[in-house]
């Protein structure tokens, strides 16, 4: 009997590492396909199940380094951001700083004065879902100013202006992505904690996860890819601002899989505070929303994701649960639609 069960042991560990190495193949196969499609296009994945990491990356830092991207090559996630900032919002209601559905009235700096129709009207949950109604920062407009650094002029000031003179939510309780409403979501942090936005997400996930590659005012790395913008000119990353808390963490496919990792382990706080995250407080007939994170639930799978853009990169995050998978895919390229045709590929292929 003990023989047998031996034998069926190390069966079924042969049968999972193929099954593994079958997975992490066919991840490897497209990534590398769709580099040879777009030559000039740099790519890192970081894929994790059971535990188990994957890696897999194509092309050089820059134009004139012949260093290739690899793991720990430096990325701008852009607003992947925000599923930091709100797993840092779920955390503070494990602490019992906040409550998800408290108004944001008594957790605005001084600066921020609500007219009287919006006065314990909107919720911190309302702000993480996307649906406050408040106006948001005219990105048009402030990339025709400085196409490099869009929101360098965006100051506290600049957001005081555009609340304090709106009296009326056009659109409360409906979706309308917001970057003011991640802004006002770290400044509210800071506010509970008595640290900048910068000092808590470094305290709460960045080291105790030792992401040693994720970064946030110093980004002045040897191992920093070069950003492009869609037509294949050079885009400075993003400098650490007013709106960092909205999209302006830095970080590599490994350090993403610490995250993923973290995430997955539901003994962990920072699964805790997802778990809060993955529960729907947003629903339309287009979408489902939870804090900060997209919910996509097909006949047997319900899959958390949320993706970036910066001027100059793109990216995007998703993972599974029930199944334990999770995968990070970065572009040194802002290609939005590279990035989630390789997701879509990679899903319907591999993973579904």
């Amino acid at each position: 009997m003990k023989t047998s069960l031996k034998f069926l042991a190390a069966l079924l560990f042969v049968s999972s590492f193929s099954f593994g190495q079958d997975i992490t193949k066919k991840i490897d196969s497209i990534i590398s396909d769709s580099h040879q499609k777009n030559p000039n296009v740099g790519i890192s994945v970081g894929f994790i199940k059971n535990n188990e990491e994957f890696y897999t990356s194509y092309g050089q830092l820059n134009a004139e380094n012949s260093t290739k991207i690899d793991k720990n090559s430096l990325f701008e996630i852009a607003s992947i951001t925000k599923i930091l900032t709100s797993n840092l919002i779920a955390q503070a209601v494990l602490d019992h700083k906040i409550k998800i559905d408290d108004y944001i009235d008594l957790y605005l700096p001084k600066e921020y004065i609500l007219h009287e129709n919006l006065k314990n009207k909107i919720k911190i949950s309302d702000l993480a879902s996307h649906q406050s109604g408040l106006p948001d920062i005219d990105f048009g407009k402030l990339i025709e100013l400085n196409p490099q650094q869009p929101v360098s002029s965006v100051t506290e000031k600049t957001l005081a202006s555009i609340i304090n003179n709106c009296s009326e939510l056009k659109d409360y309780g409906k979706y309308r992505y917001s970057t003011i409403g991640y802004t006002l979501l770290g400044q509210i942090l800071e506010k509970v904690y008595h640290k900048s936005y910068d000092e808590i997400i470094r305290s709460k996930i960045i080291g105790p996860l030792k992401m040693t590659n994720t970064l946030t005012k110093d980004f002045n790395v040897k191992n920093r890819t070069t950003g492009h913008n869609p037509d294949g000119g050079i885009q400075e990353f993003f400098n650490w601002n007013i709106t960092a808390s909205a999209g302006m963490v830095k970080s590599g496919a490994s350090d993403m899989v610490l995250f993923l990792k973290s995430v997955l382990n539901q003994e962990t706080r920072i699964a805790k505070a997802a778990v809060i995250t993955e529960k729907i407080f947003y629903k339309d007939e287009k979408r489902e929303m939870g804090l900060g994170t997209n919910i996509v639930t097909d006949e047997e799978n319900t899959l958390y994701s949320k993706s970036g853009d910066s001027m100059g990169q793109s990216s995007i995050i998703c993972y599974n649960r029930a199944k334990n998978w999770g995968i990070i895919i970065l572009l040194d390229q802002r290609n939005s639609k590279l990035r989630q045709n390789l997701l879509n590929q990679i899903y319907d292929t591999v993973l579904k």
